[in-house]
């Protein structure tokens, strides 16, 4: 079917439904200048949840709010659990047309496919870069284990997720000889990490939940480095904070986030042309104008100036993309998560 006539039948349902449309997505994923135009476009409203982590994505799927969210954005380490266990619809990818301009490294992964079906659609990557206040360091951090440099007591801030405990076992080397085995240590490398974040504990002043939270430890000052996302970057630049950016040397995960339709959605037609409308070009490219993060469709190149393009590391993206150990999933999860309360508990 013409892509024309499946967004033209698609929209003329929705003039005459005027539904609302639920979103359970990362900050920064709902912005007004970017969903604005699908709500005038489609005389439809959107309404969007934000989430914290992936742990809290999940608890509000199984929980009994799941009818609430017509749209998700499960990152990587939790999009293949999300596919498999029936909390997701499959894809009819007829209805997306801009799929096949998508980056193939990121729709040849098996993370969002399960027994011939997709249900999801990448849009947006990214790392868990080191980020610094320029001000308080010579020259940017060379390692994560800057983060436990005692002249850094009490202005540090780590995140309430689990990609906080890969980042301690890429520190101690856990990541040798292959990445993936950061998503499945065992239990003796568990309690190393566990350790080594106890160790952290005395230079962390907190730790954050939401990436506005870690915007203002930086702004007030409360804080001189952190494991962020680039949105926080995006957010400091924008204020004029002195905001650094880094992947150390020992690389960083990072994530590929996918837009899937909840099992759950009573809008299903109406979500998977709001997902054609974001992973449009021109709409990744307001996308990334407020996350900072990269786009999955590269024709959003187009409308960027070589200094955008740069910034998103777009012309180098092959070798960008080797520094980023993608998160995975995470077979027993529920073990990283008690290592991971276990250091939070900890005196």
């Amino acid at each position: 079917m013409k892509r024309w006539l499946v967004v033209f039948l698609a929209l003329t349902g929705c003039h005459r439904q005027t539904p609302i449309l639920g979103l359970l997505v990362w900050e920064g994923y709902a912005d007004p200048s970017f969903v604005r135009g699908f709500e005038e476009k489609c005389h439809c409203k959107v309404s969007a949840s934000y989430m914290g982590s992936s742990d809290e994505l999940i608890a509000k799927l199984r929980g009994g709010s799941a009818g609430n969210y017509d749209i998700i954005s499960p990152s990587s380490d939790v999009a293949t659990m999300i596919a498999t266990t029936g909390l997701a619809a499959p894809l009819d990818l007829a209805l997306l047309p801009s799929y096949s301009q998508l980056l193939p490294f990121l729709t040849s992964l098996p993370l969002v496919k399960s027994e011939g079906k997709i249900y999801g659609v990448p849009f947006q990557w990214g790392p868990n870069p080191l980020l610094y206040d320029t001000t308080a360091f010579s020259a940017p951090p060379e390692s994560w284990n800057a983060l436990w440099d005692p002249k850094l007591k009490g202005k540090v801030s780590v995140w309430d997720d689990l990609s906080t405990v890969y980042m301690a076992a890429q520190v101690l080397g856990f990541d040798k000889p292959s990445p993936h085995h950061l998503y499945d240590l065992t239990d003796g490398e568990l309690v190393t990490v566990q350790a080594k974040l106890i160790a952290l504990k005395p230079n962390i002043r907190k730790i954050w939940a939401t990436g506005g939270e870690l915007t203002n430890l930086f702004e007030n000052h409360e804080i001189v480095a952190a494991m962020g996302w680039p949105l926080m970057t995006n957010q400091l630049r924008k204020s004029g904070f002195p905001i650094g950016e880094t992947i150390p040397k020992e690389n960083t995960t990072g994530w590929i986030d996918h837009l899937m339709i909840t099992a759950a959605s009573d809008h299903k037609d109406l979500a998977a042309v709001f997902i054609e409308y974001m992973v449009e070009a021109k709409t990744q490219k307001a996308v990334t104008d407020v996350t900072g993060y990269l786009p999955a469709n590269p024709q959003a190149a187009q409308f960027m100036t070589d200094q955008e393009k740069k910034n998103l590391h777009l012309d180098d993206l092959d070798n960008y993309q080797k520094r980023i150990y993608f998160w995975e999933n995470v077979p027993r999860r529920a073990k990283y998560n008690e290592i991971w309360n276990e250091v939070k508990a900890a005196q």
